[in-house]
């Protein structure tokens, strides 16, 4: 069980029906949901965590595991329905998808809530003994055009392998193009990722190469991979201080 404290936060595991209250709650703030909840049927199927404000209680960031005990089950994740995952049915280790990730909208700004969150997934990776995380990962709005030096840099530098590609099987997708008679700006590629997105890929983390369109949340998402084993050493040490600090 997940059970961090870092600063003024801390990260637990969800227990009781009042907990999977709270999460759907905060969902439905973040995703704007008719009615103030955001629930779908992987739920009851999930691990959730909850971060907290210490001194307030107030729930500040959720988010959810699925686990599966290899690749062959993949199809039964949230991702499968917007991507085909065929190629990742051969991965052998344990894989865990991580999804609904949101940040209370009056935390947004605060960068030890994105810590706390990666401790507390680098707790549950290495209890559980996962060996590929993965997820979609949400770009706000759904204008491709504000995010094309990011799309950009996706595609030149983090596609996935060829053996684990995810392909197309949502009817409105947003292919990354490789333009090289157009100049990108890296910086604002850089900023336009959502911390999340880069957090993935400071630990070798590999994308889709298109993004979904989906007007239902209102997103364009991006399927995201890390393989454990493959993590950087120096990124491994930096999580794991995360993970065991108090």
């Amino acid at each position: 069980m997940i059970n961090l404290i870092k600063g003024r936060y801390s990260a637990r595991q969800a227990t009781t029906d009042t907990d999977i209250d709270r999460v759907q709650r905060l969902r439905g703030l973040a995703f704007d949901r008719s009615g103030g909840i955001d629930s779908d049927r992987f739920d009851a199927l999930c691990d959730h965590v909850l971060i907290e404000d210490r001194t307030t209680n107030a729930l500040v960031c959720c988010f959810r595991f699925l686990q599966f005990p290899d690749g062959r089950e993949i199809g039964q994740s949230y991702s499968s329905q917007f991507y085909e995952l065929a190629q990742l049915h051969e991965f052998e280790g344990r894989i865990v998808e991580m999804g609904r990730f949101c940040v209370h909208p009056d935390f947004s700004g605060d960068p030890d809530i994105l810590r706390v969150a990666w401790g507390a997934m680098t707790v549950y990776v290495d209890a559980n003994k996962v060996e590929l995380l993965f997820g979609c990962v949400s770009f706000a709005g759904t204008n491709p055009v504000v995010y094309q030096d990011a799309f950009a840099a996706l595609q030149e530098r983090h596609l996935a392998p060829r053996k684990w590609a995810p392909m197309v099987k949502a009817t409105n997708v947003i292919p990354f193009e490789k333009d090289v008679t157009i100049k990108r700006d890296a910086k604002q590629a850089n900023l336009q990722m959502p911390p999340m997105l880069r957090t993935y890929l400071l630990m070798g983390g590999w994308v889709s190469d298109h993004a979904v369109v989906d007007h239902e949340m209102n997103t364009l998402h991006v399927f995201t991979g890390v393989e454990i084993a493959t993590i950087p050493d120096a990124r491994k040490r930096l999580l794991r201080a995360v993970a065991g600090s108090r």
